[in-house]
């Protein structure tokens, strides 16, 4: 079995439930580039409601949002960390949201899975959703939103 291969993911009812009680997603490998996936995402998710942090590694605004440079510089709660990195870096994304104490899902974009880091959240109590992109899934479950 490759690691490619999606082992770990939430089920539809916890997904509709995860968009219902998230306020607040920071975007991990978010793009100031308005042609990028992640910031086309972004921008749906601010416009569906969502308190969005840019987690980037240069800049200082992205869609009128102050730029953090990894996740434990977010001061605020964070609801759901979305991963727009290559699959080699969930892991460490995933060491940073073990450490902080609010986050209640770590979803991964399409094409990423990494099943020991997801394992690793939900032994932590995390939901996780690999390999789905979270525009395409609340347009989804939220057809009118």
């Amino acid at each position: 079995m490759s690691e490619k291969e999606n082992l770990i993911c939430a089920s539809e009812t916890e997904i509709k439930d995860l968009f219902t009680k998230t306020k607040t997603i920071a975007i991990i490998g978010l793009s100031p580039d308005p042609t990028k996936d992640s910031n086309k995402v972004a921008r749906y998710l601010q416009k569906v409601g969502y308190k969005i942090y840019p987690v980037y590694p240069k800049g200082e605004e992205i869609l009128n949002e102050k730029v953090y440079r990894n996740l434990s510089e977010i001061d605020q709660p964070v609801d759901m960390v979305d991963v727009f990195r290559k699959a080699e870096f969930i892991a460490k994304v995933v060491d940073e949201v073990l450490a902080r104490d609010d986050v209640k899902c770590v979803w991964t974009q399409l094409d990423l899975v990494n099943n020991e880091a997801a394992r690793r959240a939900q032994a932590a109590g995390i939901a996780v959703v690999q390999d789905r992109c979270t525009k395409i899934e609340h347009q989804r479950m939220f057809p009118f939103a």
